[in-house]
């Protein structure tokens, strides 16, 4: 029995309305994620919060969710229930979700993208240069592309 509720539970939270549930997440990344190319695009596919913050595999799944609990936790406690007090965070929780995306090599990423189904032709003249060099370096997507869809924080430092 506490499988299946467990199992209700985590399927539950993995939902673009349960993520942007808090104030906080509404009234800040929210906004960003909807001006990005990944909410809208000429494709009509749209990538929500559970593709790229949430693994699809067992357990990083349920490891996710218990971390993703404490964030729930300070929306709870008024850590971050603003979006004065979330800003005030906001490079630290990047970061972690920044740390976790290199310790996957970009794993969620990659669920969508990867170097073999890219076109550079069909990219700017800027993208033709560094894809290439990063295949060939084995970089991975977070390490260049932090800031795509959330903005960055303001005291970050590349």
């Amino acid at each position: 029995m506490a499988i299946i509720v467990g199992g209700v539970v985590i399927e539950g939270t993995n939902s673009l309305e349960f993520c942007v549930s808090c104030h906080s997440m509404e009234q800040t990344v929210y906004q960003e994620y909807k001006k990005s190319l990944h909410y809208k695009n000429e494709y009509g596919v749209r990538v929500e919060c559970p593709d790229c913050h949430v693994p699809q595999v067992y357990p990083d799944k349920l490891i996710a969710k218990v971390i993703a609990a404490k964030d729930v936790l300070h929306e709870i406690l008024g850590t971050i229930d603003t979006k004065e007090k979330f800003e005030t965070h906001r490079l630290r929780m990047a970061e972690r979700v920044w740390a976790k995306m290199e310790a996957t090599e970009s794993r969620e990423c990659r669920n969508c993208h990867s170097f073999d189904a890219m076109d550079l032709e069909e990219m700017g003249r800027r993208a033709q240069r560094k894809h290439p060099q990063a295949m060939q370096d084995g970089k991975h997507c977070i390490q260049c592309h932090k800031g795509v869809v959330h903005e960055l924080p303001e005291d970050y430092e590349d």
